[in-house]
């Protein structure tokens, strides 16, 4: 059993900064495929960003060039440096952890982008 647990969300204004964190339990922690998803109201849950080994880094369209997915292997961490934040960024955001073809979800953490 993994456990995932997301911490950083929060208020900010459009075009502001926000970080977000996750830790993960388990060993062999370098093997873990990390990912963030978020899910708006009404809307179905999406990529956000992926990390595969140390720097294997996927992006969704959305927040390309905005937001900047990292890992410390050492820590069981992954974060998310969410940059030029839009109103349309709002969401809950889901930190995962796929392990040998399991996969992990955290509580989520609420991001809400608003002047």
């Amino acid at each position: 059993q993994v456990q995932v647990v997301e911490s950083g969300g929060g208020l900010v204004q459009p075009g502001g900064s926000l970080r977000l964190s996750c830790a993960a339990s388990g060993s062999l922690f370098s093997a873990y495929v990390m990912a963030w998803y978020r899910q708006a109201p009404g809307k179905q849950r999406e990529l956000v960003a992926s990390i595969i080994g140390g720097s294997n880094t996927h992006y969704g369209d959305s927040v390309q060039g905005r937001f900047t997915i990292s890992r410390d292997n050492a820590k069981n961490t992954v974060s998310l440096q969410m940059n030029s934040l839009k109103p349309e960024d709002t969401a809950v955001y889901y930190c995962n952890a796929l392990r040998f073809g399991i996969s992990y979800w955290g509580q989520g953490t609420q991001v809400t982008v608003s002047s």
